[in-house]
Parts: C-alpha cells; sequence; structure tokens
C-alpha cells in the first residue's frame, strides 16, 4: 500500500496546478465596463471633435455654410506668413512669463505665512480662496470699475498720493499689466491651496529635529520645506503655463484685445477670425499650429523636469 499523504510544505508531483482560463476574459469583460463610460466621452467630446477640427482646417469651411471644399494646406501656408497670428502669440506668450512667475511665487510665500500659525486660519483661507471662485464676467465687472480712468478706486487713490490718471485698459503699455494684475488676484487662491496642503503634509518630526540641532527658521525653511516642495512647484508651475497659454475670458471682457491689438491673445484670435470672420476653416489651422506650440513647450518642460530628478 502507497502512502499518498505528503509532508507538509511538499506539493504532490501528481497533482499539476490547475490553470485559470476564465480569468483573463473576466478581467477583460470588467475593465471594459470600467472603461466604457469614459471612453464614450472621450470620443465624443474631445476625439470627435478633435479629428472633425482637424479636417476643418484643410477646407474653406464658413460659418455660413458655404464654401466647404477642401483647401489642402492653403490655410496653413497662410497662417504662418499671417503677422497678425504671430503678434497674438507673442501676446499670450507674454501674458504667460508675466502673470506664471507671480502666481508661483506670492501663492508659496502666501501659503508659508498662513501656515506659521496666524490666527483665525478658516477667514485667511477663504479671504484668498475666494477670488477664485467667481466667475470671469464678475471679476471683469469688479476691475473694469476699478481700473475706469476718470473715478475708479485705482486711479483716485494714485491722485491722492500725487500720480497723474493712468489709462490702465487704455494705454497699450500698461493693458497687458491690468489684465495680468487681474488674473493674479482671481487665480491665486488655487495655487494656495496647493502649496498649502504639500506643507501640512510635511511631518513635524523633521521640524523638531532640526530645531534640537539648533536650526533657525530660516534655515529649516531652505533646507525642509523649500526641498520638499519642488514636485508641487513643477506642478504649480505646468498648471499654470498651460491656463495661461489658454487665456481668454478677462481679456476679452476687459479689453476685447485692445488698445491697438496689444492684448490680443490667440484663442481671441481663433475665435474672431472663426465667429466673427465666418472663416471656420482658416481658424482651425491657427488652433492647431497654437496646439502644436503648446504641445511642443509642455514636452520640453517635462524633459526639463526629468533631468533636475
Amino acid at each position: 500500500m502507497t502512502d499518498t499523504a505528503t509532508a507538509p510544505g511538499r506539493v504532490a508531483e501528481s497533482q499539476p496546478p490547475q490553470k485559470l482560463t476564465h480569468a483573463p476574459r473576466a478581467s477583460f469583460w470588467s475593465a471594459g465596463l470600467f472603461t466604457g463610460p469614459y471612453l464614450l466621452v472621450f470620443g465624443l467630446f474631445l476625439g470627435f471633435p478633435l479629428i472633425y477640427g482637424l479636417w476643418m482646417s484643410f477646407t474653406n469651411l464658413s460659418l455660413t455654410g458655404r464654401g466647404s471644399s477642401l483647401a489642402g494646406v492653403s490655410n496653413y501656408a497662410e497662417a504662418f506668413t499671417d503677422p497678425m497670428m504671430w503678434r497674438t502669440i507673442l501676446n499670450t506668450l507674454f501674458f504667460t512669463a508675466i502673470t506664471t512667475i507671480p502666481l508661483v511665487i506670492v501663492s508659496l510665500i502666501v501659503a508659508l505665512l498662513v501656515s506659521t500659525g496666524l490666527p483665525g486660519q478658516w477667514w485667511w483661507r477663504l479671504s484668498f480662496f475666494a477670488p477664485f471662485m467667481l466667475a470671469s464676467s464678475v471679476v471683469a465687472a469688479l476691475w473694469g470699475w476699478l481700473y475706469q480712468p476718470g473715478g475708479g478706486l485705482a486711479s483716485t487713490v494714485l491722485g491722492w498720493i500725487g500720480f497723474d490718471k493712468i489709462g490702465w485698459l487704455t494705454d497699450e503699455r500698461m493693458a497687458m499689466w491690468s489684465v495680468a494684475i487681474t488674473t493674479v488676484w482671481w487665480t491665486l487662491g488655487f495655487n494656495f491651496l496647493l502649496y498649502l496642503s504639500a506643507i501640512q503634509a510635511i511631518p513635524e518630526q523633521l521640524y523638531e529635529a532640526a530645531s534640537l540641532d539648533g536650526a533657525s527658521p530660516m534655515r529649516r525653511l531652505w533646507s525642509i520645506t523649500l526641498p520638499l516642495l519642488q514636485k508641487t512647484t513643477g506642478l504649480v508651475v505646468i498648471l499654470q503655463i498651460l491656463a495661461s497659454l489658454k487665456v481668454f475670458d478677462q481679456i476679452y471682457l476687459l479689453t476685447a484685445g485692445g488698445p491697438n491689438n496689444s492684448t490680443r491673445s490667440a484663442l481671441e484670435y481663433v475665435y474672431d477670425v472663426g465667429f466673427t470672420g465666418y472663416r471656420l476653416g482658416y481658424a482651425a489651422a491657427v488652433s492647431f499650429i497654437f496646439f502644436l506650440l503648446i504641445l511642443l513647450f509642455s514636452a520640453a518642460q517635462l524633459l526639463v523636469a526629468r533631468r533636475d530628478r
């Protein structure tokens, strides 16, 4: 009589492991049920418009419905020689530069000040984040009143100090800076919350150990807080640059691209060409050129971020 019992920890050689033949198929259908709704929404609201817009850029399609014949690459050839398109792109890049830097630095400083334990924490958080919840039309109406050259609050206060009246939105040298100030005030709260959350996630044990070693508050800031906020800073910079490149609302409502096209952004030019000039095909070509520039800039930024790791 052969003893078929096996010692603990041994696997019987006569019983090969069973193969699970139905698990991959079940996993496939489960994954499809979870990703199906997203893929459907993605295809309807992003994939199809993207493909349709690319097709439009090679046609003479008009908003009036006439002239939908193929135009080849003539729209792109015209766009690359269009001085107004390049000027609007330069305006957008300039706006991105003068808003991204203060929105990163000021939001970091404000988050550091609030995290020091100021009394009334809820009040400070609400004060800095509340403007971000306002609609662009409300922000434009408020700051449009502040920037009025005659009786606006900004001009009145400067008049008390002794300065001459400034054409905040009518002077070509000041219009873009005025829109940038409005944008910084309006969108500061989002970056502030990101930084505040990252600061609060830093373990207190690190600061306690540094204090025991005799590190001053400034040393703890430079040696602990700022190095641990590098990833958050990279995220804030990327999100802010992408948001600034897509600027449209506040510029359109405050200046409508003026004076003398000094604040006209790339998206506003696309809007004007497509919905005011009725040239949907050419507007699609301009938008895709701007889209490719954003992709190249984003790819370069990701490469730089990977090298810094």
